[in-house]
């Protein structure tokens, strides 16, 4: 099975947000920098970097303007509308399904936003989470954000100090609550897994001295999503776009903290002696089949069926023979300094 793997960044924010800074260009070029395809910029409640003419190539970069609809809670990333869903950052009243509605109204998709997040009361950093589960029609949720995973470390100046001068060494991952909500929900329905960095670049006086939380070039060293495409990208926007967001939208899609580790090569199969698929496809089972998975480097596989685990190996691969139907992803993690540290997390194969 021939894919084309491309890696980016999804949830940022530019100077066309109240609360970033860094222009858009200077964006790209810290993702181009760092290698990254393509990035899906989130500003609140504006497609400004659209309008000004931003979207599209810049260079070996592919931006995607979206936007995050952010009133007080329930946070939601939302791609391929043409339309700003304008709203109050201190508003309560909202009702995310009637923008989860819009979203869908247009032709968009749309993702949950950092589901869980709890902030840092000590550094007067606001918890923005979900609240409102009994919403439906949206295409996905973060599993694993930046950010959330980065100021739950936050305990104190020691820890504080720590997390910022080695930030790769501190997370621990997604937060479990996160991954058992997203696989009750796989059982249901393909609710689509992305990394998010929620980056800013926010800035912060210490000793009289503004110093940004994190430069972009730093940020980009951390959690990405890949997308899958059954063909490579031609080199023009609009077509291209509609590519991966395609990608996105059906799940074919991983997510990899890559500071240690680069993760393209990673692969997750299910196959027959009639078909293959890969992840955020559908199997129909006969008999059996075999689900592979392959790391690019050694590493603890774990494969999870409905949110149990049942099958590891410390390998560069493992296979499983399925006789059952069910929701089937898996999870790599990497040993650093003898310690098996989160690297990839693969969005499930849906056998049904």
């Amino acid at each position: 099975m021939e894919l084309y793997d491309y890696m980016g960044a999804i949830h940022l924010h530019s100077s066309h947000s109240s609360d970033g800074r860094v222009p858009v260009g200077d964006i790209v070029q810290s993702a181009d920098e760092n290698g990254l395809d393509f990035l899906m910029l989130t500003d609140h409640f504006t497609l400004g970097a659209r309008r000004s003419g931003k979207e599209g190539w810049h260079g070996g970069v592919l931006l995607i303007v979206g936007q995050e609809i952010s009133p007080r809670f329930n946070h939601y990333l939302a791609f391929a509308i043409d339309e700003e869903l304008i709203g109050d950052e201190g508003d309560t009243e909202s009702r995310p399904q009637d923008y989860i509605d819009r979203v869908g109204q247009l032709g968009g998709i749309g993702f949950i936003a950092h589901p869980d997040h709890e902030g840092a009361k000590m550094f007067h950093v606001k918890h923005f989470p979900w609240k409102d589960w009994s919403v439906s029609g949206y295409t996905g949720m973060g599993v694993w954000d930046f950010m959330t995973d980065w100021q739950a470390t936050l305990r104190g100046i020691p820890s504080a100090l720590t997390g910022y001068l080695f930030p790769a060494h501190v997370l621990k991952g997604p937060r479990e609550i996160t991954l058992k909500r997203w696989d009750d929900l796989n059982k249901e329905r393909r609710v689509v897994g992305i990394g998010e960095l929620d980056n800013h670049d926010t800035p912060r006086k210490i000793g009289g001295i503004t110093i940004g939380f994190f430069p972009f070039k730093r940020a980009f060293r951390f959690i990405r999503t890949h997308l899958l495409l059954d063909a490579p990208l031609k080199g023009e926007a609009q077509g291209d776009m509609k590519a991966l967001l395609k990608a996105l939208e059906q799940g074919r899609a991983y997510i990899a903290m890559e500071y240690f580790r680069e993760a393209r090569g990673f692969s997750l199969t299910l196959s027959d002696a009639e078909r293959e698929v890969t992840m955020g496809d559908e199997f129909a089972l006969k008999e059996e089949a075999v689900l592979r998975v392959m790391a690019p480097e050694t590493g603890k596989i774990r494969i999870i069926k409905d949110g149990d685990q049942c099958a590891e190996a410390v390998g560069r691969e493992i296979t499983y023979t399925v006789s059952q139907r069910g929701v089937y992803r898996a999870e790599v993690y990497v040993k650093i300094w003898g310690k098996y540290r989160p690297w990839i997390f693969s969005n499930p194969v849906y056998v049904r």
